[in-house]
């Protein structure tokens, strides 16, 4: 997906889990994220999950910061992790 902007990715990979991004609107308000890179592997990170999974976010490695042109390669790049923190939402559950 490297020649798609990050709009068209966001929207390809909601279709794929069977979400809309209006839904994720829906849901923005309840979530929680954290951006950095991994203490090991160094890979700039996205951690996201619902306001109720909170303690799980805290047991999780820590992420270090990462700089705005950090995050910006690995968009680019396609080398952007994205971690769901908690159960797992299917579509008919928000």
């Amino acid at each position: 997906m490297p020649d798609l902007n990050v709009h068209e990715q966001l929207t390809s990979t909601l279709a794929e889990a069977g979400l809309t991004p209006q839904a994720l609107e829906e849901l923005a308000s309840q979530l929680l994220w954290r951006i950095g890179r991994t203490e090991v592997e160094g890979h700039v990170t996205v951690r996201v999950g619902l306001a109720s999974s909170a303690e799980q976010f805290q047991i999780l490695p820590r992420l270090r910061g990462a700089s705005d042109a950090e995050i910006e390669a690995a968009v680019r790049e396609g080398t952007l992790r994205l971690e769901w923190v908690g159960p797992r939402l299917r579509a008919g559950d928000r």
